[in-house]
C-alpha cells in the first residue's frame, strides 16, 4: 500500500515540473468546483474529511479497546482535532466568496449612485445570484430616491406657483383696487363714509385671503385646538367651499406626537381637497379611530372615483405616501370608476416622529 501511494504521488508531481497538460485539467476541475452551489461545495468538503478519516481507520493499524486506554484516547482526540481543523480550513475556503461579497457590499456608498458589484469572478451560482439581487436592489433604491426627489421638487414648484397665482390674482388685484379707490377719493377731495367703508371692506377681504393662505401653509387650529378640532374645522371649511356633506366620526388619539398629528391632518387635507376639486361627490365620510397601537384615518366619498389612466406617482398621492412612510405608517387607496374612493392611513401611535412641514 505504501509503495502504491508513493507511486501515485510521484506520478502527480512529476508532470507539474514539465508544465504540460495536467495544470490545464486541474484548472478546469477548479473552475467546475467554483461553479457548484455553496451547499454542494460545503458538502464535498465535509465528505472529503470523512472519507480521509475512514481510509485512515481502514489502512492504519489502530486498535480501540474498551475501556479506552490513555494512549488510544490521545490518538482519538488528536485525530478529531485534525479533522476539525481541516474541516474549518476547507469551509473557510468554501465561504470565502461570501466574505468578499460582504466586504464589497459594505463599501457601497449610497451617496455615490452607480456603484455596483461586478468583480466577483467565478464564485458559483449562489454568489452570482446574491450579487445580482443586491445590484437590483440598488437599482430600485436609486430609482425610488430619484423619483421621490423629482416628485418633491415638482410639488414644491407647484405649491410656489399656486401661492404666486393667489397672491397675484386675488390679493394683488384686491389691493390694487383698494389703492385706486384711495387715489380716487384723494383726487375728488372728499372723505365720504361710504367710500371709506368700501375701501376698508376691500382691505379686510385681502386680510382674509392672507389668513386663508397662511392657514393652508400651517394649520393654526392644529397647534391651538388639537387634532380632532382641527379636523372638524377642516371638514366644515371644505364642506362649505365645495357644497359637500361630510360625515365625521372622530376619536381622540392621546399620546401621539405633533409630527404624527401633522401627518394625519395633511393626509386628511389632501384627500378632502381632492374630493372637493375632482371627485364630483355629494357626500364624504371622515373617521379617525384609535387602538392601543395604531391610529387609523379613513376618508371615503361617493364620487366618480379615480380615473384608470391616473399616473401612480402624482404629486398628491406621492406626498401622502411619503408622509406615511416617514412615520412608519401605511397608506392604502381603493377606488372603482363610478363608486367613489377610499383613502386609508394607518400609523403606529409610537411611530417615528416627522418634522413639521
Amino acid at each position: 500500500m505504501r509503495s502504491s501511494t508513493e507511486q501515485t504521488v510521484t506520478s502527480r508531481i512529476e508532470p507539474r515540473s514539465t508544465g504540460s497538460a495536467p495544470p490545464a485539467a486541474s484548472s478546469q476541475r477548479s473552475g467546475r468546483l467554483k461553479r457548484l452551489p455553496i451547499l454542494w461545495r460545503a458538502f464535498l468538503a465535509s465528505a472529503l474529511i470523512l472519507v480521509i478519516a475512514a481510509l485512515l481507520l481502514v489502512l492504519t493499524p489502530v486498535t480501540i479497546n474498551a475501556p479506552v486506554t490513555s494512549g488510544q484516547l490521545a490518538i482519538i482526540l488528536g485525530g478529531l482535532g485534525l479533522m476539525l481543523a481541516a474541516n474549518l480550513w476547507l469551509l473557510s475556503r468554501v465561504l470565502a466568496p461570501l466574505r468578499r461579497l460582504t466586504a464589497l457590499m459594505a463599501r457601497i456608498d449610497p451617496d455615490r449612485p452607480g456603484e455596483r458589484i461586478t468583480d466577483l469572478g467565478s464564485y458559483g451560482p449562489d454568489v452570482a445570484a446574491l450579487s445580482d439581487a443586491f445590484n437590483q436592489m440598488l437599482d430600485r433604491l436609486e430609482h425610488e430616491r430619484h423619483e421621490s426627489a423629482r416628485v418633491a421638487l415638482a410639488a414644491q414648484e407647484s405649491e410656489r406657483q399656486r401661492l404666486a397665482a393667489e397672491l397675484h390674482d386675488e390679493i394683488g388685484q384686491t389691493l390694487t383696487a383698494a389703492a385706486i379707490q384711495i387715489e380716487h377719493a384723494a383726487d375728488i377731495g372728499h372723505d365720504s363714509p361710504a367710500d371709506l367703508r368700501r375701501i376698508a371692506d376691500t382691505v379686510r377681504g385681502s386680510l382674509d385671503e392672507v389668513r386663508r393662505i397662511a392657514r393652508e401653509l400651517r394649520p393654526e387650529a392644529l397647534d391651538d385646538l388639537g387634532l380632532v378640532n382641527a379636523l372638524i374645522s377642516l371638514c366644515s371649511r371644505l364642506a362649505s367651499q365645495g357644497g359637500l356633506r361630510i360625515e365625521r366620526r372622530l376619536e381622540k388619539v392621546p399620546g401621539i406626537s405633533p409630527g404624527l398629528e401633522l401627518v394625519i391632518y395633511r393626509v386628511a387635507q389632501e384627500s378632502l381637497t381632492n374630493v372637493v376639486r375632482h371627485a364630483h361627490a355629494s357626500e364624504a365620510a371622515v373617521s379617525l379611530v384609535a387602538t392601543t397601537d395604531t391610529a387609523t384615518l379613513s376618508i371615503a366619498d361617493d364620487g366618480r372615483g379615480l380615473p384608470p389612466d391616473l399616473p401612480t406617482r402624482t404629486a398628491g398621492i406621492s406626498g401622502m405616501r411619503e408622509r406615511a412612510r416617514l412615520v412608519g405608517g401605511r397608506l392604502k387607496i381603493e377606488s372603482k370608476p363610478g363608486e367613489g374612493t377610499t383613502v386609508r392611513l394607518e400609523v403606529p401611535r409610537g411611530g417615528t416622529d416627522a418634522s413639521p412641514a
